[in-house]
């Protein structure tokens, strides 16, 4: 495992770490015991950071890494995210009283004082463009409630927004093969302002797996089918946007990066750690199974020069024009 340093933070974060939406609810059924065991595989493999949020699954995934980092706490690092748990357009939603609430439901939840890393959850641009709630968490951090903040943002307009406020450490976005728009400004210029780049939904909502045949059905609570179109909440998130059907299509033309490579995540993994200016990226995870085969694309064969080029063709003309909402 390779640790890098996690923009203007002193973290030093495993290259490969977890998300925890999937364990937490949205994603089909869940075991919690299963779960634990997964983020026990996960951190003796030497994995030191996670991402949470406290509307996944109301809070059970912060619950669910207090239990796994018992006695661990300053060896593992957990950032967390909030805003979402009321109405994301209404400016009190980041007051200082509305934040310090979700902020204190957090930390009691992960058993925590302290939080290493707390991200605005996706807000509307006019939000970040207000700029109040930056102030908000500059008043937590100096009270020794956050470490760090930073942003989870839909679009590269939002992200090249954030980058403007000095105190933002961390940017987490939406990168995978299927979405490879950051690469062009947003992550040269965060690396210029030294920003850690947390690459989410790294593997399309599992359609980078290339399991998926066009009639696949997904459970009813599993976000796959009840957000495909983005009627709960933005598009992007569900299969980085791309149309379910369509994306399916594309994964079969991509099957040729597991040459080599173990399979087809492992394959599309290592190609996120290959890019530049990725602090760390979080696949998320139900069981160990999916743990240990996700920690394989550590060690798997990079991509050549001539393969590289090839993928970024691939997105320029084949992908790009079939990605639905702004991004």
């Amino acid at each position: 495992m390779r640790y890098n340093l996690l923009g203007k933070t002193d973290y030093r974060v495993s290259e490969l770490s977890f998300g925890t939406w999937a364990i937490g609810g949205a994603w089909g059924k869940t075991n919690d015991k299963e779960s634990l065991r997964a983020l026990d595989r996960a951190i003796d493999a030497g994995v030191n950071f996670f991402d949470t949020a406290d509307v996944y699954g109301d809070g059970h995934s912060e619950e669910l890494l207090a239990k796994a980092t018992k006695g661990k706490e300053d060896q593992i690092y957990i950032a967390s995210k909030f805003c979402r748990a009321g109405d994301i357009h209404d400016p009190e939603n980041y007051s200082e009283q509305t934040v310090t609430r979700y902020l204190e439901n957090t930390l009691k939840r992960l058993e925590r004082d302290t939080l290493d890393l707390y991200q605005i959850h996706c807000p509307p641009i006019e939000i970040l463009q207000d700029g109040q709630v930056f102030s908000v968490l500059d008043r937590l951090k100096e009270a020794g409630k956050i470490r760090h903040y930073g942003v989870s943002v839909e679009t590269v307009e939002e992200g090249l927004l954030c980058l403007e406020n000095d105190n933002v450490s961390t940017l987490q976005v939406i990168f995978n093969m299927m979405r490879q728009k950051p690469l062009q400004s947003l992550f040269p210029q965060a690396k210029e302002k030294n920003v850690g780049i947390i690459a989410r939904v790294p593997l399309a909502s599992g359609l980078l797996t290339g399991k998926f045949s066009l009639d696949h059905q997904f459970e009813q609570d599993d976000h796959r089918h009840f957000n495909k179109d983005g009627e709960a909440f933005n598009v992007g998130e569900t299969f980085g946007g791309i149309e379910f059907h369509k994306g399916v299509e594309l994964s079969e033309q991509l099957k040729w990066i597991a040459e080599g490579r173990g399979n087809m995540a492992q394959a599309a993994l290592k190609w996120i750690l290959q890019q530049s200016g990725v602090s760390t990226v979080i696949p998320g995870f139900k069981n160990t199974t999916q743990v240990e085969d996700n920690l394989g694309a550590i060690n798997v064969r990079s991509f050549t020069e001539e393969e590289l080029n090839r993928i970024e063709s691939f997105y320029a003309q084949e992908v790009h024009n079939y990605i639905r909402g702004s991004y």
